[in-house]
């Protein structure tokens, strides 16, 4: 929790800046995003990586039905895969209530909204809105939570697996933000988010394997008495 504690401090520090839009105003031109249809922005890294990212579901599923040996116990992997889709889920249900539309969608950027901090919750920005949190990036960081069980069983794996969820959900975020389907922000609440859900999980996880491993004291106790 110290370490997201940390790393919200940073975010609401851009938040404040205001950085947004003007790096916003970097990626585009008077026609709006270049990279918005651009080969390696969206089929390579938008397209591309949410199939990357729903085989890497997939494997997760497929641990969990098989339970190899040298993977963590079946019923952490369990938890691991509904972590992940629960952090997804989440920015997905909070993106269905946002009133921030995409920079793409931005009168100066060829579209008809117009610019509103995603913070001022009631203010509509006269476009379709739902833009807020980023999805994409939370498709790749929502894998966090996956990577959790790995932590107590096979630190080195779990090290190898943290920097590569860290390093699609850089480059989905990356993508998003050339083809001014997001903001900065966008992509870093998502990552926070979804770190966050991650942090959860490994907590309890913590908490059921310390009462595990009391039980049976527990019961040698009752015995002897």
């Amino acid at each position: 929790m110290r370490l997201l504690l940390l790393l919200l401090g940073p975010l609401l520090g851009w938040e404040v800046s205001g950085g947004d839009l003007p790096l916003a105003r970097l990626l585009a031109d008077a026609g709006g995003f270049p990279a918005r249809h651009a080969w390696w922005a969206e089929r390579l890294l938008h397209d591309g990586l949410r199939g990357l990212i729903g085989a890497l579901l997939a494997a997760q599923l497929l641990l969990w039905l098989r339970a190899p040996r040298w993977a963590p116990p079946r019923r952490e992997l369990g938890y691991g895969l509904l972590g992940s889709v629960l952090a997804m889920g989440l920015v997905s249900l909070l993106k269905s209530f946002s009133h921030t539309s995409c920079p793409y969608e931005l009168s100066e950027f060829g579209g008809a909204a117009r610019y509103v901090p995603h913070w001022l919750l009631a203010v509509w920005d006269d476009g379709p809105g739902r833009c807020f949190p980023s999805g994409h990036a939370a498709g790749a960081f929502g894998l966090l939570a996956a990577v959790v069980p790995w932590w107590a069983h096979r630190p080195t794996v779990a090290r190898a697996l943290l920097a590569s969820v860290l390093l699609i959900g850089a480059a989905a975020s990356v993508a998003q933000m050339a083809r001014g389907a997001h903001y900065l922000s966008h992509c870093l609440w998502a990552a926070w988010l979804c770190a966050l859900c991650a942090w959860l999980l490994a907590r309890w996880l913590e908490t059921k394997r310390g009462r595990t491993a009391a039980a049976p004291t527990l019961a040698a106790a009752e015995i002897s008495a």
